[in-house]
């Protein structure tokens, strides 16, 4: 697997050259929708981008743990957490990367 890691700048540059808008507003194009994104996630919407995947809140119950180091038992607050569901199109597509050797 690459190191490489895909950046809000990565985002940006890829609107100014594709859909040919200026950088300043491709940023604020990509900042736009990812506090869109965001705020949604927030209040406990689904984001669903087809051909893509789904992003969603998930409530976790209160539950006990265990230090894995000393044995010891250690409540675990209720939390929300954020899943990602890939789409069967994104499955596909990762799965054939991996078949083509890159």
């Amino acid at each position: 697997m690459s190191e490489k890691t895909l950046t809000r700048m990565d985002l940006s540059e890829a609107v100014f050259r594709e859909v040919g808008l200026s950088r300043n507003e491709s940023s604020q194009m990509v900042e736009s929708v990812l506090a869109h994104m965001s705020d949604a996630l927030v209040r406990g919407e689904q984001v669903k981008i087809s051909s893509f995947g789904t992003f969603s809140v998930r409530d976790k119950a209160a539950r006990v743990g265990r230090n894995p180091k000393t044995g010891e038992e250690v409540p675990i607050h209720p939390r929300r957490v954020l899943t990602f569901r890939p789409s069967h199109l994104m499955k596909d597509r990762v799965a054939a990367g991996n078949r083509s050797g890159k």
